[in-house]
């Protein structure tokens, strides 16, 4: 499957791999704006979101996504009891992302930032699960939610993502 493939880039003598790493160095260069560079404060609030999002939301929802949909892909089942797990996990996150939501646009502010952006790749597969409710019933997630998948962007990296996977959402 070319979709386990690690993510490398070349950039002159610099190589990198890590996805996170890969895409920092890119909006560096590029829109540093994504970053919060705009004063230390919006920079601390993107990495802040940054680290939730990848050590609180993105092992939560994989591992709802890799059991309900991998697994019985390649003909397993879904261990129920880390699924319950893991969606306990995912709502009080999700908790924290409504309150938040609450006070702002975005996870950072009031501007999209990466710490928005990154939640796109798990989110799109996680919304194809039966949890997909966990977004859906908290009004500023699932409008947060519904904007992001909505960019031009967003819905140019989807085409470059496998399919629905056969399961609508």
């Amino acid at each position: 499957m070319r979709w386990l493939e690690v993510p490398v880039l070349e950039d002159g003598d610099l190589t990198l791999f890590e996805s996170r790493a890969i895409a920092r160095h890119v909006l560096r260069k590029h829109k540093p704006e994504l970053l919060g560079s705009g004063s230390p404060e919006s920079a601390a609030m993107v990495d802040v979101w940054l680290e939730v999002e990848a050590h609180q939301h993105h092992p939560a929802a994989a591992a709802i996504f890799v059991h309900c949909i991998v697994a019985p892909l390649l003909g397993g089942a879904p261990d129920q009891a880390v699924v319950n797990e893991n969606v306990a996990k995912l709502r009080k996150v999700l908790e924290v992302y409504e309150a938040r939501l609450s006070a702002s646009r975005y996870l950072a502010g009031n501007d999209i930032s990466l710490a928005d952006l990154s939640h796109f790749p798990i989110m799109r597969y996680f919304m194809q699960t039966e949890y997909a409710s966990l977004v859906e019933e908290l009004p500023h997630v699932n409008a947060w939610w519904e904007g992001l998948k909505a960019r031009p962007a967003a819905r140019k990296v989807a085409e470059f993502m496998p399919p629905d996977l056969g399961l609508g959402k």
